[in-house]
């Protein structure tokens, strides 16, 4: 059996597991460049250069949207046209996505090292953390195109059904970033700097692997990157953006969101409360990564067998993606209400200040974690079947319909503590409204199961 017939034919739970862990893992590892910087520089450097780095977060952010925009977009693609058995129009596909993630990478690079200055001023740098922010994200710029092209194309591999190379190539450069981190930032005492170079080098080799499994012929891969297929198809541009869309204005608006936390936690905070919510996006970041896992998992088994209309598989194979995240979410919650202080501990062990501050806002702004998880696993099933205008809609819906205004106006009433309540509150009115989205989707595929008999 091939491996992406595998996809149509082996049963779901092996399938869902089989795809999953090594996603959930790559995923993890790939959270681990933010995660582990942070964790150097807040034990290495001090407050101050944290809050630097949570300001240059929504850059990194808007570097990995673009990743996201063409790598899922094409993998969803992917995924559909191997279920249609259609290889040669898959091959065009992973062309045409390393094309516009060279292209993109680029543009990206050069606008944000000309405008660093007034875009890290914007996104609310006080006096104090401008030279760290700056510092930091001027390397990462530079090495973009290796984070979107290993990150990106990375997801096609496991589009085609390799899940475990996909992992592999993640672990490789994480674990590397982990390891050069303490001997930049402590042994050569090149600070945030050394973060950041230890960022660029570790996504440089996953970049490497990625692109060599994709052109060795020994290295097992369906689809190949040919030179014939290295081109700007416009319509297969357009396909790629209007699927990649989704998880791309998610992204982007998680950027937007940042920026506006950042602001609204200066005037009521400071830095030391920019700082606080930076190391509450990196907690947050190791509960969400495996419920993304979840989705990369879940996505090719959802759209082969969409592409198919083998119905009863995708009920099948949501169901249990849907059971997966909310555990996992649940079990975060646990852990984030009974041992905060522990969890921060690993980004500060001395500043009890921040400590204080940091507990109080991580457990009033993951208030509502297992619905958090129903609500990422849903809204990605639109996605993974090509749904893309009910993708976006739910991508914005949580993200800039219902948590800026709230962002905005809660914390004149309540002050930092408005700050803290906005996502809760966000996230259960976008977790009802993709409730009552998913279970029109779930009626059709009946209908259309049905029909099919």
């Amino acid at each position: 059996m091939s491996k992406s017939n595998e996809l149509g034919n082996t049963k779901i739970s092996t399938l869902l597991w089989k795809f999953s862990i090594p996603a959930i893992v790559g995923m993890m590892v790939n959270a681990l460049y933010n995660i582990v910087d942070r964790i150097f520089i807040g034990q290495g450097v001090g407050q101050t250069a944290l809050a630097g780095l949570a300001i240059t977060l929504p850059i990194s952010t808007t570097i990995m949207a673009f990743g996201m925009l063409v790598g899922i977009g094409a993998s969803t693609l992917i995924s559909i046209k191997l279920g249609e058995n259609n290889k040669k129009a898959a091959e065009n596909i992973l062309g045409t996505a390393v094309i516009l993630d060279i292209l993109i990478s680029g543009i990206v690079c050069v606008i944000g090292i000309i405008f660093i200055n007034p875009i890290l001023k914007t996104f609310g740098a006080s006096t104090e953390s401008l030279p760290y922010a700056k510092e930091y994200i001027l390397i990462i710029l530079a090495g973009a195109i290796f984070q979107n092209i290993g990150f990106g194309i990375n997801n096609i591999i496991r589009s085609e059904g390799n899940p475990r190379t996909a992992m592999r190539t993640m672990i490789v450069g994480g674990l590397l970033n982990m390891v050069l981190d303490p001997i930049f930032i402590f042994v050569f005492k090149m600070g945030i700097q050394g973060a950041a170079i230890a960022t660029v080098i570790s996504e440089t080799v996953n970049t490497v692997l990625v692109i060599y499994y994709f052109t060795n012929k020994n290295s097992g891969s369906i689809l190949k990157i040919k030179k014939s297929c290295l081109n700007l198809n416009f319509k297969t541009c357009i396909d790629i953006f209007s699927i990649g869309l989704s998880p791309f204005s998610m992204q982007i608006a998680a950027s937007i969101v940042t920026v506006l936390y950042n602001k609204g936690l200066y005037t009521y905070g400071g830095d030391i409360a920019v700082a606080a919510m930076g190391i509450i996006s990196s907690i947050s970041m190791i509960i969400f990564m495996p419920i993304f896992g979840i989705n990369q998992g879940v996505q090719p088994i959802l759209g082969y067998n969409y592409g198919a209309k083998s119905y009863k598989r995708v009920k099948k194979a949501m169901q249990l993606a849907i059971i997966s995240g909310v555990t996992i979410a649940s079990i975060g919650y646990v852990v984030v209400e009974l041992f905060p202080e522990l969890l921060i501990s690993l980004f500060s062990k001395n500043d009890m200040d921040l400590i204080k501050l940091t507990s109080r806002g991580l457990r009033i702004d993951l208030l509502v974690l297992p619905i958090v998880g129903y609500q990422i696993v849903s809204s990605n099933y639109f996605q993974a079947i090509g749904k893309a205008k009910i993708s976006i809609f739910l991508s914005f819906l949580r993200q800039v319909i219902i948590l800026i205004p709230i962002i905005i106006i809660l914390p004149k009433f309540l002050k930092l503590d408005g700050l803290w309540l906005s996502q809760p509150i966000a996230d259960i009115a976008a977790a009802l409204i993709t409730g009552y989205f998913l279970y029109k989707d779930i009626k059709e595929l009946n209908y259309l199961e049905k029909c099919s008999e």
